[in-house]
């Protein structure tokens, strides 16, 4: 007999890898991004940094549309 949460897992397993593929992309293209650049115009890099790790999908948007200097 199979676990019924198990089998959902499995059921969603092929949705989830492309998200979680598509936010370590953000996370890592946006922590990058923040370590190379030589000012942010809005808040100190730490602050940014946490915004990016700590807020998933939606922090490294936020960092590139409102962080940067460009």
């Amino acid at each position: 007999m199979q676990d019924p949460i198990l089998d959902q897992i499995m059921r969603l397993l092929p949705l989830l890898i492309p998200l979680l593929i598509i936010q370590m992309g953000l996370l890592i293209f946006a922590l990058v991004d923040l370590l190379k650049s030589e000012r942010v115009t809005r808040g100190p890099k730490w602050v940014w940094a946490l915004v990016i790790v700590l807020v998933n999908i939606i922090g490294p948007i936020i960092y590139f549309a409102a962080g940067r200097e460009e």
